[in-house]
């Protein structure tokens, strides 16, 4: 039986896009054919489950009932990949009891692989997260995410306070989500599918779609960019699973070689 392997994806601080990373790492997992389920805690009313509806459940994080869906399945044979969004303020709390209940201890003698992907804004409010987690990351792999949701710049404070932030956590790893056009974000937002879907022209329903030509084009690319990071982390290898080699088609009927190139199915 493989071991499970859980990702949380989170921030402190509201507005920084972490629904927008867990879609394309349940995209990422799917063209991969990785078995994965999600949890969306911005109960009762997720995001995340609208674009992923089959394999995400809305719980309550801060329930004890729903926190053990969760966790007192982890040891089933499939899926097991876990991805929880955490909705916005709750990364610090939810990472707490995680530690009360004992997840952080299994994490950190092995039983459980446990990666976090905390999502940073352009704010040194977002560095004072970082002090704030730093304490739950023993055990843990520890992503800090700059997502490009928008044109500002980040981190254009002193660069010695930034690497006084980032290096409280050993081993704590880079990753750059860029921005994508903002028509384009917009009509996947409209659509209410993954963006692996809207690539491939399919619908809620996996019928055919009818999506801008131009506009797939610009979600082809830059989920290219960012399933380049994911590569680069080896996020197949760090859930226990060997990289697809295959990449012909993912299961979702979208082509990855050319989501990968930037070239038209």
């Amino acid at each position: 039986m493989a071991k499970p392997a859980v990702i949380v994806v989170g921030a402190d601080k509201g507005g920084v896009g972490k629904t927008t990373v867990s879609r394309t790492v349940l995209d990422y997992f799917n063209a991969n054919n990785v078995p994965t389920r999600a949890f969306d805690t911005e109960s009762p009313r997720g995001t995340l489950k609208r674009f992923h509806p089959d394999i995400t459940e809305i719980v309550d994080m801060t329930a004890t009932a729903d926190q053990m869906k969760i966790f007192d399945t982890l040891n089933n044979d499939v899926p097991s990949v876990t991805v929880i969004d955490v909705r916005a303020g709750l990364l610090s709390p939810a990472l707490a009891s995680l530690r009360d209940i004992g997840f952080l201890d299994a994490a950190k003698s092995g039983q459980i692989t446990f990666a976090v992907f905390h999502i940073l804004g352009p704010s040194i409010a977002s560095l004072d997260e970082i002090a704030e987690t730093a304490s739950f990351m023993d055990g843990a792999k520890y992503f800090l995410v700059k997502n490009f949701i928008n044109n500002t710049s980040f981190f254009e404070w002193d660069q010695a306070t930034y690497n006084s932030y980032f290096h409280r956590i050993k081993g704590a790893t880079e990753l750059t989500i860029p921005k994508l056009n903002e028509m384009a974000f917009e009509q996947v937002e409209v659509s209410s599918v993954p963006f692996l879907k809207f690539v491939a022209n399919k619908g809620p329903k996996d019928e055919n779609a009818n999506y801008s030509f131009v506009l797939r084009g610009y979600v082809r690319h830059w989920l290219a960019n960012v399933w380049s990071e994911f590569d680069r982390i080896k996020l197949t290898d760090i859930v226990g699973k060997e990289k697809d080699k295959d990449k012909d088609k993912d299961k979702s009927g979208g082509d990855k070689a050319a989501a990968r190139s930037g070239g038209e199915k």
